[in-house]
Parts: structure tokens; sequence; C-alpha cells
């Protein structure tokens, strides 16, 4: 089977972000806040962004077509985590993380209506049962009292369609840019969003600025960081359709299988489902034909 550039960049990432998943709430859970988390990440973006910005010899694409397709990918990514943390605070988080876990179903419809990207039958097998493993994987047990009000459905279907949107839009502009300054672009607005992010820090909260807040945010933001650069590279050479799913399905399977070593907490057996599923269309997805003429 010949392994694919698409496939190793994929892989790549849902490695890197499965262990910023896994490791990532030990910062917030000895009380530094995710929202402050945001910024670090933000700041954490800006190696990465260098080191591609010398890949290509420091040409980054200026013209108002490449500008306006950054930054849109870059403020619904960064934009939409934004306002995942409001749908949390108002909405329970086992009702809103499966919903918002299906929004790669946004980027195969697109992709398919304007990309015209298509899949063999042994591909859009493997894409299917990636988009159920999702939810699946997202699966968080009830609790009573948490979240009132609707305010989280709505906040919930906006980054639903961003997050959905934003990977149909990097696979789009991957025709025309170099996924060089399309990673430069969203380096820029998600630094140009860290104003938001602490205007809904709660700072009243007693906050660690300790080694393990602040600091061990940073290590482990610069995965999350890496792994958005890998999956940009990722879109150019594959399709979007493909991708996405993939992508989102794989990594929280990385993130439970640490989280069960560190923890020592056996998974629902709906997320265990969900793992298999998940490993079962990475299969399917890898030994997918993507030389096939698009229809």
């Amino acid at each position: 089977m010949k392994i694919r550039p698409w496939f190793i960049y994929a892989l790549i990432t849902t490695l890197f972000w499965g262990v910023w998943g896994a490791l990532i709430e030990i910062p917030e859970k000895a009380g530094f806040p995710a929202t402050l988390g945001y910024s670090v990440w933000a700041l954490t973006m800006v190696p990465p962004a260098l080191i591609a910005l010398y890949i290509i010899k420091w040409k980054l694409e200026y013209d108002t077509r490449s500008v306006l397709l950054g930054f849109l990918i870059g403020v619904t990514g960064a934009g939409g985590q934004l306002i995942l943390f409001q749908a949390l605070r108002s909405g329970p988080a086992y009702l809103v993380f499966p919903f918002i876990s299906l929004s790669p179903v946004i980027t195969i419809l697109l992709s398919y209506i304007f990309l015209k990207e298509r899949a063999s039958r042994r591909g859009w097998i493997g894409i299917a049962l990636a988009v159920l493993a999702i939810p699946l994987l997202s699966y968080q047990t009830p609790e009573a009292g948490e979240g009132q009000g609707s305010v989280w459905i709505v906040l919930s279907l906006l980054v639903f369609l961003a997050w959905g949107f934003q990977a149909y839009v990097m696979r789009f502009a991957n025709q025309t840019m170099k996924a060089e300054s399309i990673f430069f672009y969203m380096m820029l607005s998600g630094l140009l969003l860290i104003p938001f992010a602490l205007w809904i820090t709660d700072f009243s909260q007693e906050i660690n600025w300790g080694l393990n807040g602040p600091w061990l945010t940073a290590v482990i933001q610069v995965l999350n960081a890496v792994g958005a650069l890998m999956i940009v590279y990722a879109f150019r050479y594959g399709k979007a359709m493909i991708v996405s799913p993939l992508t989102n399905a794989v990594a929280p399977v990385i993130t439970i299988v640490i989280s069960l070593i560190i923890y020592q907490v056996v998974p629902h057996p709906v997320i265990i489902t969900g793992m298999g599923l998940a490993l079962l269309s990475i299969f399917l997805l890898a030994i997918e034909d993507d030389t096939e003429e698009s229809a």
C-alpha cells in the first residue's frame, strides 16, 4: 500500500492533537482557565508560523484574495473556539461536544457540491464510519442540573458551522495559496482574538500563574499548534471530505487511550464503540485511492 503525503500529515495531526487532548485538562484543573489557555495557544502558533515562512523563504502571499481566505480560515477556527467556551458555560458538555463534533458533515457536503470531490465506495464507507464514530467518542455522562436555557444550542450551532466551513475553505484556499501562508494568517487571527479571550475570562477567580499554569499550558499547546500546521498540509494534498472526518475521529481515540493510561479510567461502552468505528474508518480511508478523478 502506497502511503500518500496527505495521510502522513493527517496522522501527525491526529497524534499531536490526541496527546494534546489528553494533557490539556491538567493545567485547567490546576487553576489556569481555558480562556487564558486560548491566549497561550495563540502565542504558541507564532514559532511554527515563522518556521513555515522560513520554508517558503519569507514569500508570504499578501494579495487581497489570499489575505481574505487566510483570515476567514483563522477567524472561523479561533472564533469557534471562543464561542465554544461560552456554549459550555450555558449548556451541558455531554450535548455540546457531540453536536459540534459533527462539523465534518458540513465539510463533506460543501466539498462534494463545490469542490466536486468524490470517493470510492470503500472511501464513502470509511467516511460514514468516521462520522458515526465522532459523536460517540464525544459522549459524556449526563449530570443533573448542568446547563440552563437554550442559548447553548445557538452557540453550539455556530461552532458546528464555523469549524465545518473552516475545513472546506482550508482545502479551497490550498488550491491557489501556499499552505504556509494559510497558517500565517491563522496564527495572526488567533493573536487578534486574544483581547476577546481576556474579556470573557473571570479574573475574580483565583488563577494559577505558576509553572503548572501558563508554562505547562504553553508546552502542551505547542502540540496543538504543530498539529494545526500539519492539517493545513494534509488539506493541501488530500480531499477535505476524507481528511476532516479522519482527523476528527482518530484524534479522540488517541486522547482516550492516553487518558486511560494516565487516569486509569475505563471508557464508557458508547465510547468504546466509537473507538472501534474510528479504527475501522482509518483503515478504509488509508487505502482509499485519492488519485481518482473528481466527477
